[in-house]
């Protein structure tokens, strides 16, 4: 089984570079090695070299995860404001007209033609 390769562009190149060296730092201010921050992540070491390095095939969940973990920032928030930030956000799209919030799926004589 093979990596897929992940086109990103520049600015999405920077932004995982930059978050894969504050994780790094971070790691490195608790002195854990590599291998000690993958098993409280629950990954192998080859996948938290990886998030370090920026890779883009490694899943925003296990970057998040290693970044709350070794006290990196999120967003530039931390926990009660990235939650009161979460929240906001989910309010604000709850006053959306409900023509924004859903698509609008036509309906086909022909959907169910084979």
């Amino acid at each position: 089984m093979s990596k897929m390769n992940v086109a990103v562009s520049r600015a999405t190149r920077d932004a995982l570079g930059v978050l894969g060296n504050q994780i790094k730092l971070g790691r490195y201010a608790r002195g854990w090695t590599i291998v000690e921050m993958a098993a409280r992540l629950g990954v192998n070491p080859r996948t938290a070299s990886a998030l370090e390095g920026g890779a883009p095939t490694v899943s925003i969940g296990t970057v998040f995860n290693a970044a709350v973990l070794v006290g990196v920032d999120l967003f530039g928030l931390t926990g009660p404001d990235l939650a009161r930030a979460r929240r906001a956000g989910e309010e604000t799209l709850a006053l959306l007209p409900e023509k924004v919030r859903k698509p609008v799926v036509k309906e086909s004589a022909n959907d169910f033609a084979f």
